[in-house]
């Protein structure tokens, strides 16, 4: 097998001088116009072209324009090989999207194993410190359809196909450790429930409708899971800004067949961040590609995302003495209970050449698993086995579907008797198909170095039967709810009233409340008011009594775990003729020192003249860059053209919806016009900063190292 330990990380790009994108943007100056011919049709020039226009078979076409007829008007004809190839391939580029997870984005990246540990597992990406793994990573939503908008309130999925030199290993997982069912059985009933409603085909990439909620109030198990969906944890700020978990107990294998039990991490480098939900829902309408976009320029300009591989590994001792049982894939074992430990860092530094050649036509699978890595009896975890294979043979064709570029092997060889089918592009050349043979030629297995499944002894008797174990459905939520701040706690409440609002039977929301009364009453009693409830719901009977006294775990909040500073995030600065060039200069020498990208928004995409009669042309114009794109917002206006964008609803649009959603502010003394028209010259809090020297920009770039200044949502929304 080749030897990957010295595989060389690709160099990321060298950052961009500014915030625009090194894509090329404009047409080659020296291509000739396209000709026209006696019959209007177009002929482009290819006298300078190497590359020559031909069919999939390789026959260099004559004219691409025109279809052959009989005679100037037509008919068409039918041997028209190069129309027909044409208009065939066209009517076959889309596939069948994926049932879940359809609306997802991938990129090229490496992972560089930082601890080995060769005592716990036999994986080929952590034997060696310095050791270097390609990966390609996918980021998705679960219940929307590929047209459907990035900021849906939804689960994430997290997945990482890692090529390592012992075949490839798909780590397949979400932006949560926990899932809303405990066994696969369950499966298709959740996602038909969360789908849009069959008969009227909606809503779309939401669970705020009856179905959904029908089946989560008839389904306890799901209730620590909808802590999670209901959190800032739903509605991400981008990828680079959310964990990544296994879901699953899994084990690893080391070289003398010890089983140890390992639940895995994805820390981000960029600390935990997230919007607030009216943010979202405009940030959908403004830019519904929001996280593809950000994505693609954190790696296009060199800002490559990073995040560690943790890992909480244990034994049967400590998983018999655990509270909860660790193949409940609706529970997570507390990092202050085993602090998960940090063995790698993944970086992904190339967005793809072609979007449906890799990302869309990536295929994971659970089952991909390399020697160190096996499975354990969680109930959710045997079912997707079986049902991801089965799903990407009927999304991708053909099971030759390992032979798409982006799902081959890449660490080492591959050598089977698997032949033919649909798109199969390995011809073995010889007689023999098959093993074993007599005549001393093809692959062999090897018992030394193939898999080997762990040996784990089984007994029982056949049943379809959920284990005892299984059966508290709510300690851990209440766990989850209590570890949150107050701001997060108040965020959970008012995104259950929104979603129980939109729907349309009362008995659902009900049951709803009845379980929440098994979480914390206060929730409860907030939920219920909020949907004008007045008689509470009797608590929902529990099959095991809920815990009261399990200690909150700081690790599960957002706000806890935010960054320690404004790096990699963006602000957004809207400026007009007359900016003051001094205050400008600052703020963005303070932005660059600290790794912030800095985007210009303007009245008029061509930009604007600063004080010093300097040209700044915009990233944005004002209605088309509103502030729900940016982390945090400056403003400097001219002295001269300050009333005039006063006076305009978008910048007063970008100034309300700022400060509304927490964001921190600047501003510069002419804009005090603007502050005025919104209204909130005596509303102005410690959330907004004067911008007057270099000194203060630089304060306020470090100010904003906190993700939101919520000292003024209370304010705004008083309990």
């Amino acid at each position: 097998m080749p030897d990957t330990s010295k595989t060389e990380t690709p160099k990321p790009k060298k950052a961009a001088s500014n915030s625009k994108s090194q894509r090329a943007t404009q047409p080659a100056t020296d291509v000739p116009f396209p000709e026209q011919g006696h019959g209007g049709e177009v002929h482009q020039q290819a006298e300078n072209q190497s590359e020559r226009l031909t069919t999939a078979q390789g026959v260099t076409i004559s004219d691409n324009q025109n279809t052959l007829k009989a005679g100037a008007s037509g008919p068409a004809l039918l041997e028209d090989f190069v129309m027909r190839e044409k208009i065939f391939h066209f009517d076959h580029e889309r596939i069948p999207e994926r049932v879940v997870h359809a609306r997802g984005y991938g990129a090229h990246g490496v992972f560089e194993c930082t601890k080995a540990i060769p005592e716990l597992t036999m994986a080929a990406p952590f034997q060696e410190v310095g050791k270097t793994t390609e990966v390609f990573t996918r980021f998705s939503t679960v219940a929307g359809s590929k047209g459907s908008a990035d900021l849906a309130r939804d689960v994430r999925g997290f997945a990482v196909k890692f090529y390592t030199n012992q075949g490839n290993w798909d780590l397949v997982g979400n932006n949560m450790p926990v899932f809303f069912i405990q066994d696969a059985m369950k499966f298709p009933d959740l996602v038909h429930a969360v789908k849009p409603e069959p008969d009227t085909g909606f809503p779309q990439a939401q669970s705020a409708h009856d179905n959904f909620w029908d089946f989560i109030s008839l389904t306890p198990e799901s209730m620590h899971m909808v802590m999670w969906t209901m959190s800032d944890r739903a509605i991400p700020r981008s990828f680079s800004t959310m964990e990544g978990f296994g879901v699953h107990t899994f084990r690893f294998i080391n070289s003398e067949g010890k089983s140890t039990f390992v639940k895995f991490h994805w820390k981000p480098k960029l600390g935990l961040q997230s919007k607030v939900w009216n943010e979202a829902l405009k940030t959908n309408g403004a830019d519904p590609d929001r996280h593809r976009r950000i994505m693609w320029e954190e790696i296009d300009t060199g800002n490559a995302p990073r995040w560690d591989l943790a890992v909480q590994t244990f034994d049967q001792e400590f998983a018999d003495s655990f509270d909860f049982d660790v193949l409940d894939p609706t529970k997570l074992i507390p990092e202050e209970v085993i602090k998960p430990e940090i063995i790698g860092t993944m970086t992904l530094n190339r967005n793809v050449d072609n979007f449906f050649a890799e990302t869309e036509q990536v295929a994971f699978c659970t089952q991909n698993v390399v020697p160190g890595i096996d499975f354990t009896d969680d109930p959710l975890l045997q079912g997707r086995n079986f049902s991801y294979l089965d799903t990407q043979i009927k999304r991708l064709g053909s099971p030759n579907f390992t032979k798409i570029p982006v799902n081959r092997p890449k660490g080492c060889p591959v050598h089977n008797y698997q032949q033919d089918g649909h798109m199969q592009t390995s011809a073995r050349a010889g007689r023999v198909n098959y093993e074993p043979n007599g005549w001393e030629e093809g692959p062999r297995e090897h018992p030394l170095e193939g898999y080997v499944s762990y040996r784990q002894p089984i007994e029982g008797d056949k049943q379809r039967l959920r284990p005892e174990s299984f059966a508290d459905h709510y300690s851990q939520a209440r766990q989850f709810y209590i570890s949150q701040t107050e701001v997060e706690q108040q965020h959970i409440q008012a995104a259950l009233v929104f979603e129980l609002s939109k729907c349309e039977m009362l008995g659902i929301r009900r049951r709803i409340v009845s379980h929440l009364l098994n979480i914390d009453q206060t929730l409860a009693e907030g939920v219920a008011d909020g949907l004008g409830i007045e008689d509470l719901p009797k608590a929902a009977p529990a099959a095991q009594q809920p815990r009261t006294d399990l200690d909150p775990s700081p690790a599960l909040s957002i706000v806890k775990n935010g960054p320690d500073s404004f790096a990699g995030r963006t602000l957004g600065v809207l400026a007009s003729d007359g900016a003051d060039a001094a205050t400008l200069t600052a703020l963005k020498d303070a932005a660059a020192a600290e790794g912030v990208m800095i985007k210009l928004i303007a009245p008029k995409i061509g930009g604007f003249t600063d004080s010093n009669g300097d040209k700044h042309p915009a990233d944005e114009k004002v209605d088309g860059g509103p502030s729900v794109l940016f982390d945090a917002v400056a403003i400097i206006l001219g002295d001269a053209t300050s009333k005039a964008v006063a006076a305009m609803p978008p910048a007063q649009d970008f100034l309300k919806d700022a400060f509304v959603h927490c964001k921190f502010i600047a501003t510069a003394a002419p804009s005090a016009r603007l502050v005025e028209a919104c209204g909130l010259t005596d509303k102005l809090d410690d959330g907004c900063v004067s911008l007057t020297d270099k000194a203060s920009a630089a304060a306020f770039i470090k100010r904003c190292a906190d993700l939101r200044y919520w000292d003024r949502e209370a304010a705004l929304w008083p309990a």
